[in-house]
């Protein structure tokens, strides 16, 4: 990433460089799921439908938009999950809208004994279907906006060693217990604490993939939390928000204030017009994955943000301190990288790359299985 200078045609402040290069997987790592049949929780096969991922020992996390679910698989072979089983949150959690009520969860991270889950905290808007509906009701069902409680949710479950390098999602153990925001069916207590924010404050009445309020990554690191928004998108900038969290009562995580009067801080960064899909932190830094914020198809690419975790202000990170690493390969209408996670093998680190609607040749839909991309991470730069 350069800057470019002043706001001119052709170029903008701290205006991205886009690398020519995109990254080609090393090798994919097959992930075998349990056919539809077998979870009744899900409408569409599961391993069509993944929207986020989370590595712990030999055990990997996933999670469905439409699901109130973890799902784990483990490690089988070098490049093989299986043993698929899927872990309800609402026995864990008392959700708002039940245990069935989708969660829209779009990011997983693992850090310190826990796995923590967010939820997109968005709006929805209900679909025009206009292959099952007359040009009329299409329209009219275009002005319902939907507003479901299960989905803002952020929080964390503590994993259980079950055997060597095996990790399941509990209640409590080892004297570390579940815990999230406050949860309620009529509000969300993160946007309570957003909601006269002069930037953020706008997009709450708008739905998800139109640029409204829209969670879709996280990144963890003991009580520090950061969450990557698909949107809004700013002037080309997309937005990271940043809480530290604790458990004031049992169960409950509050933010601390961190900024002033307010809890929590905003890292704008020049993503030239795209969304923060997904977030990993690497060491000290962040990987950030971002595509379209829209509905649509659009060049996807891995952000390292530098030094991250030692930034603690709010404001527009500088063009120095963001590296472009490589575009991600997306298809038309199908297989859009949707999460992200480290993958240490030796020596060398790569990033496992999972996609949403995959591409028929990433299916094997006689075994429910999926293909997720293995790539090459860049050196970090030295000094």
């Amino acid at each position: 990433m350069n800057d470019a200078g002043a706001d001119t045609p052709g170029g903008r402040d701290n205006e991205t460089t886009v690398p020519a290069e995109t990254a080609v997987a090393r090798r994919q790592v097959k992930l075998e799921l349990a056919s539809k049949e077998h979870l009744r929780h899900v409408d569409d096969p599961l391993h069509e439908d993944i929207s986020a991922v989370a590595k712990a020992g030999n055990s990997l996390f996933l999670a469905c938009d439409e699901t109130a679910t973890v799902e784990r698989v483990v490690r089988l072979d070098d490049d093989r999950f299986g043993n698929h089983r899927s872990f309800s949150l609402g026995d864990i959690f008392d959700l708002p809208a039940g245990p069935e009520g989708e969660m829209d969860i779009e990011g997983l991270a693992t850090d310190s004994g826990y796995l923590w889950i967010v939820g997109s905290h968005s709006l929805k808007r209900t679909k025009p279907k206009r292959e099952k509906k007359d040009a009329s009701d299409a329209l009219d069902r275009m002005t319902e906006i939907e507003r479901e409680p299960n989905r803002y949710f952020l929080g964390r479950v503590p994993l259980l060693e079950e055997s060597p390098g095996l990790y399941a999602p509990v209640r409590e153990a080892g004297g570390r217990r579940a815990a999230s925001l406050k949860l309620s069916r009529r509000k969300s207590i993160l946007i309570e604490w957003l909601h006269d924010d002069p930037h953020l404050a706008p997009f709450f009445d708008i739905p998800s993939k139109e640029n409204g309020f829209d969670i879709e990554g996280i990144a963890v690191k003991e009580n520090r939390v950061w969450l990557g928004l698909r949107g809004p998108v700013f002037r080309g900038h997309g937005v990271i928000l940043e809480l530290e969290l604790k458990e004031k009562s049992e169960g409950v995580l509050k933010a601390r204030r961190i900024d002033g009067e307010r809890r929590y801080r905003k890292h704008f960064f020049d993503t030239r017009g795209l969304g923060i899909r997904d977030l990993r932190r690497d060491g000290q830094d962040m990987l950030m994955l971002i595509g379209p914020t829209m509905a649509l198809d659009g060049h996807c690419h891995v952000l390292r943000w530098l030094d991250a975790t030692a930034h603690a202000t709010s404001g527009v990170v500088h063009a120095d301190r963001v590296e472009d690493l490589f575009e991600l390969e997306y298809g038309l209408d199908r297989d859009h990288p949707e999460g992200i996670e480290t993958w240490r093998e030796g020596g060398r680190t790569m990033l496992l790359v999972v996609h949403d609607a995959p591409a028929e040749h990433r299916l094997d839909k006689g075994d429910f299985a999926l293909w997720a991309d293995l790539v090459d991470v860049p050196p970090r730069p030295r000094g």
